[in-house]
């Protein structure tokens, strides 16, 4: 400072200028050149950075490149001021505001510095999870990051404000009464909000995962988990916005986290192939032991169940390896087919409701019909 304020008043007797002004200038055209070289090589290393495999750097790079800059100006925009006799000590501000403004300056630079690292972080998970690299539920990755950032947010904010000379003990204290008071007023927000942390910690269910409330009449994917409430985008692709506070009371079935899907089904045989049904029954069973998408492992069961009105009912109860609901439909496809083949090997029928009508005697037909169809008859 010293060297600069020696330039700055040589060149003021050459010039004629304030000196405050020239170091003014000084201080600002630094920050301009600093700023172009920090740029220069930023956009240089950025290169290097990407071509790294490891994710942690490109995460800080991204991350420093704008709050570096602001970072520059602040400092030599702070600078600057410094010397102008508004702010010298010698006008009616002084220097101690300048130097509480730097501070909560720098404070807001790395707030954002960090919350934009937590994000980069945050999105190269869920990123790699997608692709099948990191095991990592999605869930729980936005749920941390997400308290991450308040918790930055809400720390560098108590340290500006203590910086700037407000009182935090005493502000916390009224903050507690007043949240009291808010408690009250805002019950359905907050039970919203501690909804959402229960769905957090619980995890009955993530993003992408398909969900049914039965009582509520809804089923769908879940698109996004937030604080206050769940996004389910239903099946005919229209979304629905459940409030959080639902979710510490409603009975949430989760269909995607299922382990098979169940082939539970009845077939009836007519009444004429009583001889057949177990022959049938007996190979229907080996069919399915013996077919590569039942599970044997799990529940197999194939029995005569019950004497229909219109048919001998035997069901069909297995478990398929996969999950997928379009897979599943055509492996339930392939294993009906089979069963009618076989039904059809043993000259048996599938039946179809049937109703037999039974005359006791001979009808008389004398007198009910003419003479040529008597005859006829």
């Amino acid at each position: 400072m010293e060297l600069i304020n020696e330039w700055a008043e040589t060149v003021a007797g050459w010039t004629g200028l304030q000196p405050w002004a020239l170091t003014v200038f000084l201080f600002v055209l630094g920050a301009l050149l600093l700023d172009f070289v920090q740029r220069l090589v930023m956009r240089r290393l950025g290169k290097v950075v990407k071509e790294t495999k490891n994710s942690w750097d490109d995460a800080v790079f991204d991350a420093a490149v704008r709050p570096l800059t602001l970072l520059i100006w602040l400092l030599g925009i702070s600078f600057a001021a410094g010397v102008m006799p508004l702010f010298d000590g010698t006008g009616d501000f002084g220097e101690d505001l300048i130097v509480r403004i730097r501070q909560v300056g720098v404070l807001y630079a790395l707030a954002w510095f960090l919350v934009g690292f937590i994000r980069n972080v945050e999105n190269k998970i869920i990123e790699q999870s997608r692709k099948g690299e990191r095991k990592a539920d999605r869930t729980t990755v936005r749920a941390l990051a997400r308290i991450m950032r308040i918790t930055v947010i809400i720390t560098v904010s108590l340290v500006a404000m203590d910086t700037l000379g407000f009182n935090i003990a005493g502000l916390m204290a009224a903050g507690g009464i007043g949240g009291l008071a808010v408690g009250l007023a805002a019950r359905d927000l907050l039970a919203n909000f501690f909804g959402g942390v229960t769905v957090f910690i619980d995890r009955p269910f993530g993003i992408g995962d398909w969900v049914l409330l039965k009582d509520q009449g809804i089923e769908g994917t879940v698109e996004d988990i937030g604080w206050r409430q769940t996004v389910i985008r239903k099946f005919d692709r229209r979304p629905v916005y459940v409030p959080n506070a639902l979710f510490t009371t409603a009975a949430v079935e989760t269909p995607s986290r299922m382990t098979h899907r169940r082939i539970y089904e009845t077939i009836g045989l007519r009444y004429d192939d009583i001889g057949q049904v177990q022959a049938i029954t007996d190979e229907v069973r080996e069919m399915l032991r013996s077919h590569p998408e039942i599970d044997t492992s799990q529940t197999l069961m194939v029995h005569f169940n019950a004497f229909a009105d219109s048919s001998l009912d035997f069901f069909i109860y297995c478990l398929t390896h996969t999950t997928n609901w379009q897979h599943y439909h055509a492996v339930k496809q392939d294993v009906l087919l089979k069963i009618a083949d076989i039904i059809e090997a043993h000259g048996a029928s599938i039946a179809f409701p049937t109703r037999t009508v039974r005359l006791q005697g001979e009808p008389e037909l004398e007198g009910l019909l003419p003479a040529t169809e008597q005859k006829e008859t």
